[in-house]
């Protein structure tokens, strides 16, 4: 009877520490994620959007890797995204030391560099790539979109005009480029091939805003004022910043001629 009362205390003793400790306590330790698991949420994180955590998940990764010059150039990213363009250029710059034949890095390095008007050292960033990069490379064309974005801003427009014609050539369905390229034109005089590649995109994309805004522009400056109307309604009701001035020339980058055309077209309509 004593030996069965002794087992009682006994389990009643372990049931009540078993109660006081927490739940951690009692289970075991979880197996540590594999590299490329946590690799795959890190990536996850910052393509969705989720950069404060990206940045935790890219941290507890090189924790780990710290040579893994893909991640670097991955934190730089996030980095950038949340507005640290300073620190986005050195965490590209550790990516570089570690492979010194990525073209990621130099072209995340090169956009960083745009947020601080460093356009300089963003062309020179672009163009080692393009001295490297072959034609098939799918780094190539953004290379020579950004470029464009970088020679308009130093006022060179012809020379913008012919890296976005690059750009698109290079990657069929690269609107955004082939848009800079008919706004680069538009900058330029030539309004003719201006308005023909804007119909162009909005006969095959018609919900992109870019090309109906940047046409609205362009027809208002022709007179067309009917026309200029009905393409703004599509255009503001897709993307209401096309309404600000600074978002276009310091965000999207249009050259300032189409700019004033549309402001002049939103003051009087």
């Amino acid at each position: 009877m004593r030996s069965c009362l002794a087992r009682w205390c006994v389990v009643q003793i372990v049931l009540v520490l078993a109660l006081l400790m927490p739940a951690a306590a009692l289970a075991a330790d979880p197996a540590p994620l594999p590299l490329s698991r946590m690799f795959e949420q890190a990536l996850a994180a910052s393509r969705e959007g989720r950069f404060p955590e990206a940045l935790t998940l890219w941290d507890q990764f090189l924790a780990q890797a710290p040579d893994e010059a893909a991640a670097w150039s991955n934190r730089g990213n996030v980095l950038l995204a949340l507005g640290d363009p300073e620190a986005a250029i050195a965490a590209q710059g550790k990516a570089m030391e570690l492979d010194p034949s990525s073209l990621d890095a130099h072209l995340n390095r090169g956009t960083a560099e745009e947020a601080l008007a460093r356009w300089s050292a963003a062309e020179a960033d672009y163009r080692w790539i393009l001295e490297r990069a072959a034609d098939d490379s799918e780094v190539r064309p953004s290379a020579l979109y950004n470029l464009g974005n970088v020679q308009g801003s130093n006022g060179n427009w012809q020379g913008a005009r012919q890296s976005f014609r690059a750009a698109a050539d290079l990657r069929p369905g690269f609107a955004m480029a082939r848009s800079s390229e008919a706004l680069a034109a538009f900058q330029l005089g030539d309004l003719d091939a201006a308005e023909w590649q804007l119909r162009a995109l909005i006969r095959r994309y018609p919900l992109f805003a870019d090309a109906r805004a940047g046409l609205t522009a362009l027809l208002w400056r022709q007179g067309s004022r009917g026309e200029a109307e009905s393409h703004w309604v599509a255009a503001s009701g897709l993307d209401p910043r096309y309404r600000s001035p600074e978002w276009l020339l310091a965000i999207r980058r249009w050259p300032p001629e189409p700019v004033e055309a549309l402001q002049q077209f939103l003051a009087l309509a």
